[in-house]
Order: C-alpha cells, then structure tokens, then sequence
C-alpha cells in the first residue's frame, strides 16, 4: 500500500498528516537563520606584509615579488593577485574548490617562511590568514555632524555608540573606519635642524627617552601602603616643546628650536566624506552563525 492509496482510504490521517508538516515547517522557519551572505569561507588565503616608509616599487620588487615565486609552486592554487602599496604588500591565493583549506594554508605559511631569509631585515613578518566569510561587514553606518569637529564625532562614535552597539546579541566587532584618534605631531624643521646639527633619530631618541612613565613601586609602613607614581608621559604642547634635544657647552636645544608641535590625528592622509562633509563609518561584523 503506498501513500496516496493511504491517503485516499484515511483522509482525516492525510489532513492530520500533512498538518504535521506545515507546523513543523513553520517551527522550522521561526529557527531559520536568513543572511544577504551565506557564511560560506572562500578558498582564500592572504599573505599581507608591512614594510613602513618603502615605496610602491621598493615594496613590489623586495616583498610581493619574491613571496610570489616562493607561492606559485603550492599545488592546487587557481589564480594568484597582490597589490604592492607605500608601504604595504598584499597578496591573495585562490585555490580550487576541493582544496583543503586548513592544509592550504600551512603550505603557504610554510613557503612564506621560506622566503623570509629574502625579504629585507627590517620588514615586518608577514601575516598570513585565511579568508573568513564573517569578516565582511553587514551594516555600515556613517556618523557626521556640521557642528562637531572629526575627532569629536570619532570620540562620540567610539566611546559611546561602539560601546552601547557591542552589546546587541549577534555583533562580534564593530570597527570605525576613518576615526581620527587624538595625537601630537612634531613637524621638524630642516632648516632649523641642520643649524643646530640634529638629526630626526636625536628627536625620536629624545622624544622616546622623555616621553615614558615606568611603575616606580610602592611605599609600605606598619598600617599604611601607598602606591607610587611617576607622572613622564607629555600630554601638552608646552611639555613636548620643553623636551631637551642637547645640553652642553654650546648651549641647550629644545625641540621647539627644530620643530613645529600641534594637536592633530593620528592619521591625516585619508579622510571619509558624505557630500562634502568629513565623517566616520562603523562597520558591524557579526558573529558565526549570526
């Protein structure tokens, strides 16, 4: 007997039946999770490298270059691409679809390492990492006021929308694009540097040696404990243009002798925009199986 002469004999147990289905479907639903990206991890690996201050050739011809003949000879890889940046070397490895990823990506660590010994000596280690499906944002919101400078809505963005949004049950990271963190920037002065015979290492060897608060210990009696303190860190413009450059017969150089200090970001060279007025974006990443 098979099933429609079943439910053609017992019609009250095809009714039953198929009412079963549509309420389990429809409990089914409720648990669905619906993404516009399946969380599916593309046959990728990316080998990034960081060499500060290089040029786009100097980083294509000492990095991408020899890390992509070291890569090439990995089986099962599709296609190879990298961009070579000031600065920054990346290059992504596609492999087929059958390929292990997990085995993929240790062959490649394997033949980064490898080429380590012919990569500059100050480079960074290069990262590798796989691609992960969860790392591409879902929401993107822009925060930008007309009133308010850039790092007062970075600030604004950061310390209150990041923390309030991080809570919502499914986020993993938001991250802030554009943000312009607070920062002091010394702008030397070559004229000036060259009279008093300085040279940019005095500066940052200066700046390094003024510029550092270390744990001094603590102070114990018979019914008291203090915890000491030692306040080296400079945090105004006066106290950076103070900083000793050199003290001897010919006189003392302070760093306002050399250089210009101002209160800026961090970062100046890139900036976001939405018609015409500066802002910063948070990206929402969420997390597996969100």
């Amino acid at each position: 007997m098979n099933l429609s002469t079943l439910s053609i004999r017992r019609p009250v147990l095809a009714i039953v039946m198929s009412t079963v289905i549509v309420l389990l479907g429809v409990v089914g639903a409720t648990f669905l999770g619906v993404r516009q990206f399946p969380d599916v991890d593309p046959p990728e690996i990316t080998v990034q490298t960081t060499y500060t201050g290089a040029s786009a050739e100097v980083v294509e011809s000492q990095i991408t270059e020899p890390l992509e003949e070291s890569i090439n000879g990995i089986a099962g890889i599709r296609s190879v691409t990298s961009s070579s940046s000031y600065g920054r070397s990346s290059i992504t490895v596609e492999f087929e679809l059958g390929v292990d990823l997990e085995t993929a990506a240790n062959d490649v660590r394997d033949r980064v390492d490898q080429a380590r010994r012919r990569l500059p000596a100050d480079v960074d280690p290069p990262q590798v990492s796989k691609s992960n499906a969860n790392s591409s944002p879902v929401v993107i919101m822009s925060v930008y006021s007309t009133k308010r400078s850039l790092m007062e809505v970075s600030e604004y963005a950061a310390t209150t929308l990041k923390e309030r949004l991080q809570t919502i049950e499914g986020i993993a990271e938001i991250v802030i694009w554009g943000e312009r963190t607070p920062a002091m920037r010394v702008v030397l002065q070559p004229a000036n540097m060259a009279a008093y015979g300085m040279s940019p290492n005095t500066v940052r060897t200066a700046l390094q040696r003024e510029n550092i608060e270390l744990p001094t210990g603590r102070v114990e009696g018979m019914s008291t404990e203090l915890t000491l303190r030692t306040k080296g860190r400079l945090s105004t413009i006066e106290e950076f243009e103070d900083v000793i450059l050199r003290s001897d017969e010919r006189g003392v150089v302070r760093l306002a002798d050399v250089a210009q200090i101002r209160l800026g970001a961090t970062n100046e060279r890139t900036i976001l925009k939405r018609d015409g007025v500066p802002m910063v974006a948070m990206a929402v990443r969420p997390q597996p199986g969100a």
